[in-house]
């Protein structure tokens, strides 16, 4: 699933596209992507409005247009939110259709159909996706900080791993950067998150966002199916020292790295140097 890097690349290319620009239509090619709407009523809705700006909450993706309603997006697994020239061939597993003036096409594509799309009347609307209005704290925002990320982790007998996956503490972190994160920072990701020391959360709150930075550089990380707004896939993956690789050498100590399965997830560390 697209993690926060690769959601803000994204958002970042959006951000450059769409501001000013008029929906001259909707298609939506397969009803159920779109969750809380009928689908005319959605297409109706928006064909006519302009983008006034793209942000980003968690993993969500928020397309805000002029009349200040709101398209939430979530990738989830395959799913792929790009600008086309209205010219070019449609992927296949295409699921909606914005045609914006001028002849580009901002199309969500979704192999496995995971994904989803909300319309909100403003960015707070508790018709949201569930989750958006619990997400916690952005981690690359000024409001994460060693002594909040000590605060939220407090008493939690939840694995540091599981902590970090919980989008209601921090908001955007998946099984890609908590590992790589947990790597940076020496700690292994099975111990109690209550457990930490105040060094240990000071080394982990800079190695999240170190990890966090230097993906966003990248362009995010490709395993699969994640392409940026352009199409193009992200760089990071050269880069990962745990995340699947499983049974290979840690590159600070040799060790073999480590793998279990957790709740469906598989967790990668370092059995030699992360404590």
């Amino acid at each position: 699933m697209p993690e926060l890097p690769e959601v803000e690349t994204v958002r970042r290319h959006l951000a450059g596209t769409l501001p000013g620009r008029q929906v001259a239509d909707v298609e939506v090619l397969l009803p159920r992507i779109v969750r809380n709407a009928e689908p005319g009523a959605f297409a109706a809705g928006v064909r006519g409005r302009r983008f006034a700006g793209v942000g980003r909450r968690g993993k969500f993706l928020l397309l805000d247009l002029d009349d200040r309603s709101c398209i939430v997006v979530h990738l989830r697994m395959t799913g792929r939110l790009t600008v086309d020239a209205q010219d070019a061939v449609r992927h296949p597993h295409t699921r909606v259709v914005f045609v914006l003036e001028g002849g580009d096409e901002l199309r969500f594509t979704d192999t496995r159909t995971l994904g989803t799309v909300h319309w909100l009347s403003g960015r707070n609307d508790p018709a949201g996706p569930p989750g958006l209005a619990r997400m916690g704290v952005e981690p690359l925002s000024e409001e994460f900080t060693p002594q909040v990320l000590a605060s939220l982790a407090s008493g939690r007998r939840a694995p540091i791993k599981a902590f970090l996956l919980d989008q209601r503490q921090v908001a955007g972190l998946g099984n890609i950067y908590a590992d790589e994160a947990l790597f940076r920072a020496g700690i292994d990701p099975r111990r109690p998150a209550g457990s930490l020391s105040a060094a240990e959360i000071e080394r982990l709150w800079r190695a999240v966002r170190a990890v966090l930075g230097d993906a966003l550089a990248n362009g995010g990380t490709t395993i699969r199916d994640y392409v940026n707004g352009e199409g193009a896939p992200g760089r990071f993956q050269e880069w990962l020292a745990v995340y699947g690789r499983s049974g290979r050498p840690c590159p600070r100590c040799g060790t073999a790295v480590a793998r279990i399965v957790r709740s469906g997830r598989s967790w990668h560390w370092c059995p030699g140097c992360q404590r």
